[in-house]
This record gives structure tokens, C-alpha cells and sequence, in this order.
């Protein structure tokens, strides 16, 4: 019975020691966590060195030298017996007389004015003609218009007939006027006649 209360009285001193110890314990761990840690961190931060940058100065580069001409090539000599050559070495000429229009009974104003060549083009010699020593004349008849140009050419007159009528009409049509002003408009004139004379000079 003794050793009953013996170790009865050894366990509450047991328990009691370790109620004690846990409590003291758990103050100890509130005040630990409430404290804030002692003590410094220190932040390692790794900086780069400056990096150089080379500058390289370009120098335009030298533009080539040009190529040196070619030199000067013969000119080809023409065989005499070449039609187009002899045909090409002969003096021509085309004669354009002045124009004769229906101009008569018109009173003109100041401000009004008669019709005025401002080009006249030459007729181109037909080759054929030339290498034969042809000469002759062509009369074309036209229509001034209000632009100025050349309108409806036909042959009224040529000599011989049909080899210098398509030179002759080719030319007219590239010729311009001032075009007749009548009470201050232009106004068309018909009957307008042009000789083209083909001559070679010898």
C-alpha cells in the first residue's frame, strides 16, 4: 500500500515537472516569434563594367577612274558604184513660192488679221527622181483650218505627173499657219494654193 502511494505521489511530481517545462517552453517560442531577427542581410549585386564601344572612321572609297574612250573608228568608204552614195552626193533643192488664197472682198477689222505661214517644211527629193536627174513642179490646193493646220491637200497642177504629187502633199500637211481672224474669231480659208518647185543644183 506504502509503495502505491509512493509512486502515486512520483507521477504527480513527474507530471507537474513536465506541465511546468511545456509551459515555460511555449513562452519562450511566442517570444521568439514575436521578436524580429537580430542580425543584418547583406544584398550582393553584381554590376557590369562599362563597355567601350569602338568607333572605326569609313573613308569613302574612290570612285573608279573613268574608262578611257574608245579610239575614233575609220569612217567606211562608199564604193562609187553604190546608187544610194552617188544618188546622196548630188545638190538638190525645192522651191516654195508664196501662198495664193481666195482672199479678196473681205473687209478686216483692226483687230482682225489675214491668214500667215510660220513653217513651211521642204519636200524631201524622191530618191528615184534624183538618181535620174528628174526635175518638175507640184500645185497643191488646201484648207487652212482655225488651228492653223493643213487640211484636204490635193494635186491641182504637176509636172511631170505623179512623181513628185506624194513628196509634195507629205510636205503641205507639216505646214502651220496663223489662222485668219475675222471680227475676232478665227475662221477657216479654203482655196489656198502652194507651188513646190524640184530642182537639181548642178
Amino acid at each position: 500500500m506504502l509503495r502505491f502511494f509512493a509512486a502515486l505521489l512520483v507521477a504527480l511530481a513527474v507530471t507537474a515537472g513536465l506541465f511546468y517545462l511545456m509551459q515555460s517552453l511555449i513562452a519562450g517560442g511566442e517570444g521568439a516569434m514575436s521578436e524580429p531577427p537580430k542580425g543584418s542581410v547583406l544584398d550582393f549585386v553584381r554590376v557590369k563594367p562599362d563597355e567601350v564601344v569602338e568607333q572605326k572612321e569609313r573613308k569613302p572609297k574612290r570612285p573608279p577612274e573613268p574608262e578611257q574612250p574608245p579610239p575614233d573608228m575609220p569612217q567606211p568608204q562608199l564604193s562609187s558604184s553604190d546608187m544610194d552614195s552617188s544618188a546622196g552626193a548630188m545638190d538638190f533643192s525645192t522651191d516654195i513660192q508664196a501662198d495664193t488664197g481666195l482672199s479678196g472682198g473681205i473687209g478686216l477689222d483692226t483687230s482682225d488679221g489675214e491668214y500667215l505661214p510660220i513653217v513651211k517644211v521642204q519636200a524631201v527629193y524622191p530618191r528615184r527622181a534624183l538618181q535620174r536627174g528628174i526635175e518638175g513642179y507640184v500645185v497643191v490646193e488646201f484648207t487652212v483650218t482655225k488651228q492653223g493646220t493643213v487640211r484636204d491637200p490635193y494635186v491641182v497642177e504637176a509636172s511631170p505627173e505623179s512623181i513628185f504629187d506624194q513628196a509634195a502633199l507629205d510636205a503641205v500637211l507639216k505646214f502651220k499657219y496663223k489662222p485668219r481672224v475675222v471680227n475676232g474669231e478665227a475662221v477657216e480659208v479654203a482655196g489656198v494654193q502652194n507651188r513646190l518647185t524640184f530642182a537639181i543644183d548642178r
